[in-house]
């Protein structure tokens, strides 16, 4: 193994040791204070940072607060490491959704069933049977697999249109906003988004259950598929559908990579808990950053950190909503980690590589003359540990190094009322 090499592993295992420690980077005293709160969780609300590692979220941190400033996922009183293996080494979105949402470990693909193929129930369908409204939120496809776990169960994650199907018909959420309007409607039936768009030909509808849109509205839903229309909307079932398929254009850099999605993450994220906040009997909503884990599958740092930013400035309104309703549960948390990422000093010297292992950047550090390069070992997933932090009721019992799974277990006792 060469120099370089074990300087990344001891780098990464580093890493993995402060987030088991907690996040302290000039992090506010009086915000991270440990105050008493509520026995139980009125509302709950999930972020998922997709592939986001530990040196993703300092990489983060770099660019868009700097070196003395912290990230509002960050800032936050309690915080634990988190093994992601499913019946695998190495997790998928899939199992690794399955096991926060139901606390089950299963084979990579599964949505919400065990390795036996059968439905296992999962935290937002125990919230919807207890009278709580629920969400999902994401820039990716809404039926893609990181929702989908919380929400639907099939056998193989590819089977978006059943999913969508299973969101209106029998788990009932409330909320849906995302992109995967071509899940929605039939093959040759184009909705909002026009097929085969010059930004990606690839795109087009493909459902296989029929018009669900229109179903949707049969049942109640509002629909919309812009930003004017979602904010207002006053319907408390709504169902919005920003893209053809992810809310952005995952490829290297310059080669035709956007992030630029119709409505942004913080603007979804307020929407649904000013939609959802309105039943008094609480609620569950679960927020997806879904770009730093393409970005990160094609190297392009500079697009994984804009997601990144994106993701800390919607914890950020969480955490506002949390402060004025105590009895609310926030974490952030990762499903897995993705593209082997380190954060390394600029050094002409240093070896860089090629192909997937060359280095990113540089990249400058917010509020300073520094910069900062990105080295990517993969273009896949890794086993790495991934950090979760928490504020809110039942936070404390998030403290340590676990299994996936003991987030369900923990949101479970936690929102039993």
């Amino acid at each position: 193994m060469g120099k370089k090499k074990n300087a990344m592993v001891k780098a990464a295992l580093s890493l993995a040791l402060i987030s088991s420690l907690g996040f302290s980077h000039g992090a506010d005293a009086k915000g991270n204070s440990k105050q008493a709160q509520p026995k139980k969780a009125k509302n709950v609300i999930v972020f998922v940072g997709d592939g986001m590692g530990p040196a993703h979220r300092e990489a983060i941190r770099l660019a868009a607060k700097g070196l003395q400033e912290d990230l509002e996922m960050n800032k936050m009183p309690y915080s634990g490491n988190v093994h992601t293996s499913s019946t695998t080494v190495v997790t998928d979105s899939a199992a690794a959704a399955t096991a926060m949402a139901s606390g089950v470990k299963t084979y990579n693909g599964a949505i919400g069933v065990d390795p036996e193929k059968k439905p296992v129930k999962t935290i937002l369908e125990m919230a919807d049977k207890a009278g709580k409204s629920t969400g999902l939120v994401t820039t990716s496809q809404i039926t893609d697999a990181t929702p989908a776990a919380f929400g639907a169960h099939v056998s193989d994650r590819s089977k978006q249109s059943d999913i969508a199907k299973q969101y209106l018909e029998n788990s009932r959420v409330d909320v849906l906003l995302g992109g995967g309007e071509d899940f929605w409607y039939p093959a040759g039936n184009a909705g909002k988004f026009e097929d085969k768009p010059a930004k990606d030909p690839s795109e087009a509808s493909k459902g296989t259950q029929g018009n669900l849109v229109n179903e949707a509205k049969k049942l109640g839903y509002s629909y919309v598929t812009n930003r004017r229309d979602l904010m207002k909307t006053k319907n408390n079932k709504l169902l919005g559908l920003f893209a053809n398929e992810e809310m952005f254009e995952q490829k290297p850099e310059g080669e035709g990579d956007l992030y630029n999605p119709v409505v942004t993450l913080p603007e979804m994220t307020t929407k649904a808990i000013d939609t959802l906040s309105q039943n008094k009997r609480g609620f569950f909503l679960m927020v997806e950053e879904e770009g730093i884990d393409e970005m990160s599958h094609e190297n392009n740092g500079k697009l994984m950190l804009k997601a990144g930013e994106q993701l800390d400035k919607s914890v950020q309104i969480a955490k506002e909503y949390a402060k004025k309703h105590p009895d609310t549960l926030v974490l952030t948390v990762a499903d897995h980690e993705c593209g082997g990422l380190t954060v390394e000093g600029v050094d002409s010297k240093d070896e860089s590589g090629d192909g997937i292992s060359k280095e990113d950047g540089p990249f400058n550090i917010a509020d300073s003359q520094g910069q900062f390069v990105i080295d990517w070992t993969t273009s896949g997933h890794t086993a790495s540990n991934v950090p979760l932090t928490a504020m809110g009721p039942g936070a404390d019992k998030l403290s340590g190094t676990y299994e996936n799974t003991h987030i369900f277990d923990v949101l479970k006792q936690t929102m039993k009322r």
